[in-house]
């Protein structure tokens, strides 16, 4: 099923599900983190479900301090092994185990980071919880 097929959503049901703001699903559009995939014959944004999870990737990476270059490399990343794998090995370059492979390894470096990133935020919610009994006692 192509996109133009799917189901579409405006841009305030997208932003409903997604419990974000307007303004900042516009802002990922306009840095190209989220763009629409149509638009109605009066200029509003289009969406479909694709879209949908690809904001959810968006919204995960946010309080793990990722930064929109980051994000913007991620997406692609993904994009790139879905494109890989469903070319596979008779689809050209993309499909070469060596593009695989290297895709894989920009896919395992994101991991790596979001392993630390989530062990820093345990600590942080440590202090947090530490911070919070030593208030209660008083």
């Amino acid at each position: 099923m192509s996109d133009v097929d799917q189901p579409m959503m405006q841009i305030g049901e997208l932003a409903e599900r997604a419990e974000m703001s307007l303004r900042t699903i516009r802002h990922y559009d306009e840095v190209g983190l989220l763009a629409p995939t149509g638009r109605t014959e009066g200029g509003f944004r289009l969406y479909t479900e694709a879209d949908f999870q690809r904001l959810m990737v968006i919204r995960r990476m946010k309080p793990l301090g990722f930064s929109l270059d980051e994000m913007a490399e991620l997406l692609r990343v993904v994009a790139d092994l879905e494109s890989a794998t469903t070319a596979g090995p008779e689809g050209g370059a993309e499909g070469s185990p060596g593009h695989v492979a290297a895709v894989r390894a920009r896919l395992d470096s994101f991991i790596e980071q979001t392993v630390e990133r989530r062990a820093r935020l345990e600590r942080q919610l440590g202090m947090a919880d530490e911070f919070l009994e030593l208030l209660r006692s008083r």
